[in-house]
């Protein structure tokens, strides 16, 4: 991994792609959704501070355990300008997707649970599938299109 000489206070696209992993595309679209940001040169070129380094990270990280990227974008807002994100900020702005991962958590054994039931069945039942219709309380009441408006006459 090609090192950054201390001197140096700002990064190519190039550099910034070698030393964080991410591709150059993948850069641009970070840029593009306001989770990174440049300068640009006389010669129309990007510049980054160190400081996405760290943030290319962060996001990287979050996306992993599927944190979205809008979610992601608030987090990093949060923070002061050119300051690179410390182990207190991930532990804080991370405490707040907590309960969005638990949730994804739950649904995912759940689904794990049924998916047996639903392989050796192969209804895909509308009706009584919980994998199609997940915590359906009106199905057990009505179906169909009897939950659409009734036409009058």
């Amino acid at each position: 991994m090609p090192q950054i000489p201390v001197k140096i206070h700002e990064l190519t696209v190039g550099q910034l792609s070698a030393r964080s992993g991410a591709a150059v595309s993948a850069l641009h679209f970070y840029e593009a959704k306001g989770l990174i940001s440049s300068r640009r040169t006389s010669g129309n070129q990007r510049r980054y501070e160190r400081d996405a380094l760290r943030r290319v990270a962060f996001v990287r990280a979050a996306q992993r355990v599927g944190i979205p990227l809008a979610t992601i974008r608030d987090a990093l807002a949060e923070l002061p300008e050119e300051r690179t994100p410390t182990r207190e900020d991930w532990a804080r702005l991370s405490e707040n997707w907590r309960a969005e991962l638990d949730a994804r958590i739950t649904q995912l054994g759940r689904l794990r649970d049924h998916l047996t039931d639903c392989i050796g069945c192969g209804c895909l039942s509308l009706e009584t599938c919980v994998l199609s219709n997940p915590d359906d309380v009106i199905g057990e009441q009505l179906s169909g299109s009897r939950l659409m408006g009734e036409k009058k006459s």
